[in-house]
């Protein structure tokens, strides 16, 4: 479906053409004529498949069609600083040709961004993208005006769950009419999430998109290892692909910030992402990283989810990730839109009854590559409680979703 079938104004269909955008994703096609026609929606779908652009564009076409004023029309909030930046970011784009303005709100900044984010709030925006701290902060001093709020959207849902926001979500929504539009966006849909949407939405319409599934263009491999052959095995693996792009994934700061030293004493072009940097240097670090002036970035689980760079090659989980959510967002930053990737994870000994729970997730087991002889000989995958199934494949795609 092209997006000049969705009757959206020409202004907005500019910048869409601009961008380079030309068909809708299966999640665009069913959330977008959903919203446009008014109804509250409750939306999972695994990242990468354009969620951000499903709600943002009816959102802009409904203001262009607004009589022009100073109020806010619609607040986003989402779980990190990183998506709100990228959702700004897309929001321009598609904004450019229309009247339709916005601002981010995050935390992590100076006071100079404090103050614009305030006089933002005062003027108007169109559009308010935040975090929800932050939003708190200014919800405090009481200048935010919501009263003629029409959207309400939260994005990464699940996440901001996880992350122990749902007390702040609750006092923000306080400040907001009761007759509004409400869309929940989630990668999972647990019983937490299920109980948030019955406080926030009415009547909501659900829109479900392979959830708990990995894109089916990921070929993913395991290796079984011991700590001291990781470093050498990804340094063989960069080396031995031309990649141009490659995301590392590692589970503390201070592992990130080990393997990003080891790799830079090689001549690869590395760089590191965490919360011990300023938002101005993470900021500066991703943009590189979009342009390919660094190949390589190693990142704690603040970028597993809401990254947008595209044509990532490789990712490797140099930890096992926490769970099989964790390991299904981090692996779904390659493989976006029509493109292939891989996803390499390390396990080591200790690791390998978490990895055996993964596998339970996806249905199948990942396949395990052999550690070329050079690096002497892996452990043997034998988790305490192996999980087996009888019909595996090595398809690398899984066949069963997770219940809750």
């Amino acid at each position: 479906m092209k997006f000049d079938e969705f009757g959206f104004n020409t202004q907005l269909l500019e910048g869409i053409n601009a961008i380079g955008y030309e068909s809708a994703t299966p999640i665009q096609q069913q959330t977008i004529p959903i919203i446009m026609n008014g109804s509250d929606l409750m939306g999972s779908a695994q990242t990468g498949t354009g969620k951000t652009a499903a709600f943002l564009l009816p959102v802009i076409n409904n203001i262009i069609a607004s009589p022009p004023d100073n109020f806010i029309k619609a607040l986003v909030i989402v779980p990190t600083r990183e998506l709100a930046v990228q959702i700004d970011q897309q929001m321009e784009g598609f904004s450019y040709f229309t009247p339709v303005s916005s601002v981010a709100i995050y935390g992590g900044t100076d006071g100079a961004s404090f103050e614009r984010e305030k006089q933002s709030l005062i003027d108007g925006a169109d559009v308010v993208i935040c975090t929800p701290g932050r939003m708190i902060a200014h919800l405090n001093q009481g200048y935010a005006d919501f009263s003629h709020l029409k959207f309400l959207i939260l994005d990464e849902a699940d996440r901001m769950l996880d992350m122990g926001f749902f007390d702040d979500l609750m006092k923000i929504i306080q400040h907001l009419p009761a007759k509004r539009q409400n869309l929940l966006f989630a990668a999972t849909m647990p019983r937490e999430i299920k109980q948030l949407a019955q406080k926030i939405l009415v009547n909501p319409l659900e829109i479900s998109l392979s959830v708990s599934k990995p894109a089916e263009k990921i070929l993913q491999i395991a290796y079984c290892v011991h700590d001291a052959q990781k470093i050498p095995l990804t340094v063989h693996t960069l080396k031995s692909d031309k990649l141009r792009c490659v995301l590392i994934f590692c589970s503390t700061k201070s592992s990130t910030k080990q393997v990003s030293r080891e790799l830079k004493q090689t001549g690869l072009k590395v760089a590191e992402i965490h919360s011990d940097l300023d938002q101005k240097t993470r900021e500066q670090v991703l943009l590189d990283f979009r342009n390919r002036n660094i190949h390589v970035l190693v990142a704690t689980d603040i970028l597993s989810r809401g990254i947008d760079v595209e044509d990532i090659d490789l990712v490797i989980n140099y930890d096992v990730p926490h769970d099989g959510e964790d390991y299904i967002h981090r692996i779904g930053r390659t493989a976006r839109a029509e493109s292939d990737g891989v996803a390499i994870t390390f396990i080591n000994q200790k690791e390998q009854q978490k990895f055996a729970e993964i596998e339970k997730l996806l249905g199948e087991e990942v396949y395990k590559g052999i550690v070329p002889s050079q690096f002497g000989q892996g452990p043997e995958y034998a988790p305490t409680k192996k999980y087996h199934n009888p019909a595996r494949s090595h398809s690398n795609r899984p066949k069963q979703k997770r219940k809750y």
